[in-house]
Order: C-alpha cells, then structure tokens, then sequence
C-alpha cells in the first residue's frame, strides 16, 4: 500500500486513513512471522509517519512517508541483528 501510494497510485488521504487500518488487522500476523520487522513497519510508517498528516503539507506528508519507506527497505536489505 504504501508503495503504491508513493508511486501515486492512492492519494494522501486515503493513505493516512487507510494504512494504518490495514496494519491493524494485519498485526498480529505480521508479529508471528516477523516481530522485528513488524514493529519497525508500525514505528516509521505508522507513529512517525501517518500520525504526523495533520502537521505536514500534502507534499510534506509524501516526503516523510517516502524517507520512512526508505529506511524501513534499508534496513530490511541489511538483515535485522
């Protein structure tokens, strides 16, 4: 989903309203198959990400998401220690 909101696929407001819906039904399966990676998602994505809509610009909110996607794919490339 944010992927395809980055790629412009879905606009800002039904990424900030929808995203993090879907990550709360998918939580809990997310945790059993990876916890680490799970709450990296929920943490950049979700607390620092679309919690912060209601401050940023649409184009800010975009950067921000883009820069949080960015890093949560980094360090999903260099494992998890």
């Amino acid at each position: 989903m944010t992927k395809s909101f980055l790629d412009g696929e879905i606009d800002c407001i039904s990424y900030w309203l929808d995203f993090p819906y879907e990550i709360e039904k998918r939580y809990r399966k997310m945790v059993r198959e990876d916890r680490d990676y799970a709450e990296l998602i929920f943490d950049y994505l979700v607390e620092e990400g679309t919690n912060k809509y209601d401050d940023l610009t649409d184009a800010q909110f975009k950067k921000l998401i883009r820069k949080q996607y960015k890093y949560i794919k980094d360090v999903a490339s260099e494992g998890f220690l």
